[in-house]
């Protein structure tokens, strides 16, 4: 697993809290006062967020495999009939 300059106070959030930052990011992206530079920071930290967060959802699913090795030889994400 390739590992990204994911600061280390993102690397310590849950899911959850990660998700509710990225939430709070999106609404102050949307004020129409903010300086450029500081939306380019904002932008980059939700970056950052969204990549520790599909590194937890990758870490989880490897747990889940590792504990239920039938899950291994199938697609789980395969949800067409």
């Amino acid at each position: 697993m390739k590992l990204k300059n994911i600061p280390a106070d993102i690397r310590s959030k849950s899911i959850i809290d990660a998700q509710d930052e990225i939430k709070e990011i999106i609404n102050k992206l949307e004020d129409k006062e903010l300086k450029l530079e500081d939306s380019m920071e904002k932008y980059n930290r939700m970056i950052q967020l969204n990549d520790h967060i599909q590194e937890e959802f990758k870490k989880k699913l490897k747990k889940i495999r590792s504990l239920s090795p039938e899950i291994n030889n199938k697609n789980i994400f395969n949800h067409s009939k």
